[in-house]
């Protein structure tokens, strides 16, 4: 019984260690990055960016899910305030039947974006990928991520350890549904990027080099 007691006391102090290390490598992204987060006082202070990333999310039927439209929202609102000329959509494309990133063109050119100043980055997998390849593929070297505010902590952490100069505006335009489990699952995202970070690992596909300075219809697949 003692050492059915004992394993058990071990057991726990290990899952204690190892919850304390993911709580202090969660607060470490956080903190580390706040103050890339910028609103729109701080807009004139950074200067033209090579370009908007907008890390990809869910599309159904065709249309962006609530939390992509309120990012994409908030780039082409970046776009003609001139932060830059050139916007990334980068999402999901690995199937011919799911497709962010022409969603998310198209939610933009009907805002009258144009079209040589979108680029689809369809190999944006996640946000490692989506950040490494804007440096690697695109030839960005400062850039501005939108997503949600929980979101940016990570992306802006991952930019930061790729030498990439980054700032982050948040696109939290409204209260989404499940944020409280997205949360949880964030933390446990923040912990494994922290340590891709590490090695730096290349993403899944890189490809050949795209100007971010030309026209972003070369990355036209339709």
């Amino acid at each position: 019984m003692k050492k059915i007691i004992t394993g058990g006391l071990v057991f726990a102090a290990v899952l204690a260690v190892i919850a304390a290390l993911m709580l202090a490598v969660n607060a470490y992204v956080v903190f580390s990055t706040k103050k890339q987060i910028i609103s729109e006082e701080d807009f004139d202070k950074i200067g033209g960016a090579d370009c908007i990333l907008v890390l990809g999310a869910g599309v159904r039927n065709g249309e962006p899910s609530p939390m992509l439209k309120d990012r994409l929202e908030s780039a082409i609102s970046l776009y003609n305030l001139g932060l830059s000329s050139k916007i990334i959509m980068s999402g999901d494309h690995g199937r011919k039947d799911y497709d962010e990133v022409n969603v998310m063109k198209t939610f933009a050119t009907s805002k009258d974006v144009f079209s040589q100043d979108l680029f689809m980055d369809n190999a944006g997998f996640s946000s490692y990928d989506s950040i490494y390849r804007a440096k690697e593929v695109f030839g960005a070297k400062k850039i501005i991520i939108v997503t949600q505010k929980y979101h940016l902590y990570r992306a802006l952490y991952i930019a930061n350890s790729l030498d990439l100069e980054a700032y982050g505006v948040s696109s939290d335009a409204r209260i989404y549904a499940g944020q409280k489990q997205r949360n949880v699952r964030e933390i446990l995202a923040r912990n494994k990027d922290f340590f891709k970070c590490i090695f730096k690992p290349k993403p899944k596909y890189l490809g050949e080099p795209i100007d971010i300075t030309g026209s972003g219809d070369v990355t036209n697949d339709k």
